[in-house]
């Protein structure tokens, strides 16, 4: 028994509906005249090791102090960044991951996210995965969500489904899972499929397929090796 991508998608999106990632604070960002795909990006980072609720209260505090911005987080001291970004935990190693990206954006970009975004998916990739604490989920979500690229962002959920259902992908290696499910799902629409499927994988997994599975219930069972031992 398997499942493909493509039914995958259309079991979940069937039973949850569609998603509405990234959550961004567009108001904030309209008042501030900033970028929104600049809290996307520091989201990407925060949300390491940490539930989004955390990443939350983080970013809360960034737009209190006017700093969830290329600049304002470029100029701000690191000490008091690390206290900003605390609920997110891990602070000490993520305020210099994300002083690491406003960084780099501010000396090679002038800030300017439309001049960052504009280059070839593949550039920007490099250049994502040179910086401090960016691996390839991380630079994948930067660029499925703030870049609008047709990148397939593989977590350790997707990882998990593929391995219970399972998903005929044959190695739980990052870059093989992400073109197994790049080659298998459509061509058309593949910016807002990918980032749907995404966001369904995360939310099947939080709900049912635990680390304790929740089998009975799941849209998946039907299909899903794992719950029918």
């Amino acid at each position: 028994m398997s499942l493909q991508p493509d039914a995958l998608y259309h079991l979940l999106s069937d039973y949850f509906g569609t998603q509405h990632w990234w959550p961004v604070d567009t108001s904030y960002h309209q008042q501030q005249g900033t970028d929104p795909r600049f809290e996307i990006m520091i989201g990407a980072i925060l949300t390491q090791n940490t539930a989004w609720t955390n990443v939350e209260k983080a970013l809360q505090n960034l737009k209190k102090c006017h700093a969830l911005s290329v600049q304002g987080i470029h100029t701000l001291q690191e000490e008091h960044l690390k206290i900003l970004i605390q609920p997110s935990g891990f602070f000490n190693q993520k305020a210099q991951r994300v002083k690491s990206l406003a960084g780099f954006l501010s000396t090679n970009y002038q800030g300017n996210l439309n001049n960052f975004f504009s280059q070839e998916l593949r550039k920007i990739r490099i250049e994502l995965l040179a910086l401090t604490g960016v691996g390839p989920e991380t630079a994948d979500s930067i660029l499925l969500y703030a870049g609008q690229k047709p990148v397939f962002v593989v977590d350790a959920y997707t990882k998990r489904l593929c391995t219970r259902l399972p998903i005929p992908v044959g190695s739980k290696e990052y870059d093989t899972v992400q073109q197994y499910f790049e080659q298998q799902l459509p061509n058309t629409n593949k910016i807002f499929i990918y980032q749907q499927l995404h966001a369904l994988i995360v939310e099947c997994a939080k709900v049912f397929c635990r680390t304790k599975p929740q089998c009975k219930r799941c849209p998946l069972k039907e299909n899903c090796s794992f719950a029918l031992l």
